[in-house]
């Protein structure tokens, strides 16, 4: 019976969550070890599919940096990078529409619907859906990578309302009508922006934004993170990821997560429960 009691409670611990993200957005990055390992893969489409169910616009952009990695490896072609940017020539971008635009996108929309969702693929070259610059580091030219200038919405919004969970994979166009390669990161933070979502959750491999002493912080204020910032508390991967989060918020999304994506069930348990395993970002 105590048993049966506890998953009352559980209940009633998420009802004013799901009755306050009742037909709001949630933009998912979906990456790292949520995306490798079996029992991570089923519990995050189980999470999504449930997401659905009960009324919320979940709406999922993928990376695959390993998977696009590993066959420029077969293909006996190295991968460099700059600032954790993959130098992407014409011959590196036709792998990364193969493998980000078809096979990994496709094994996600299987993945949803072998949970018992419904889900479609979609590239932001699709009809300009990602509108890109070429992206320049320190003035160093990084190839066909871009940095997101506009996403239109209207896709993404067409196939939500058609009853579908939308998978994205983060290729933009520029206005030439050339593809380029986009950090995942980045675009997940436009698309949540370009649909005002309610929120943005970013899945790591680590257990969210550490403090001095290495402690998970549940909650920061934009503030707050800008100060950490500074002084430097943040570090290395966390950086970009922080970042992130504040040009979202910047751009009209309400709150951003940075999620243990290791944890089975972390987005759930993110959305749904009074402490969360990431770390929230808010305004």
């Amino acid at each position: 019976m105590k048993t049966l009691i506890d998953k009352a409670e559980v209940l009633v611990e998420a009802l004013p969550y799901m009755r306050r993200f009742y037909g709001k957005a949630i933009v998912i990055k979906y990456g790292g070890s949520a995306m490798a390992d079996e029992s991570l893969r089923a519990s995050f489409a189980v999470d999504v599919v449930l997401l659905k169910y009960i009324g919320l616009r979940p709406v999922i952009v993928h990376g695959g940096g390993p998977q696009i990695g590993a066959t420029l490896e077969r293909l006996g072609k190295q991968s460099r990078f700059v600032d954790g940017l993959r130098v992407t020539d014409d011959e590196t971008m036709e792998v990364v529409e193969m493998v980000l635009g078809g096979k990994v996108n496709r094994e996600i929309v299987t993945l949803i619907q072998q949970g018992g969702g419904r889900a479609l693929g979609l590239t932001g070259s699709d009809g300009d859906m990602i509108r890109v610059t070429r992206h320049l580091e320190d003035d160093r030219d990084l190839g066909r990578v871009g940095r997101v200038v506009t996403v239109d919405p209207e896709p993404i919004a067409a196939v939500a309302d058609a009853g579908y969970v939308p998978v994205i994979a983060p290729i933009g166009v520029d206005a030439a009508g050339i593809t380029h390669n986009v950090n995942a990161d980045e675009a997940a933070g436009a698309v949540a922006a370009a649909l005002a979502a309610e929120k943005l959750i970013l899945l790591t491999d680590v257990e969210g934004v550490r403090d001095s002493a290495g402690e998970r912080i549940t909650q920061l204020s934009v503030e707050e993170a800008q100060k950490q910032l500074s002084e430097g508390t943040i570090r290395e991967g966390m950086i970009p990821k922080v970042k992130c989060c504040l040009a979202a918020l910047e751009q009209g999304v309400r709150r951003t997560h940075i999620v243990d994506g290791r944890v089975l069930h972390a987005v759930l348990l993110e959305i749904f429960t009074d402490g969360g395993v990431g770390t929230l970002l808010t305004r």
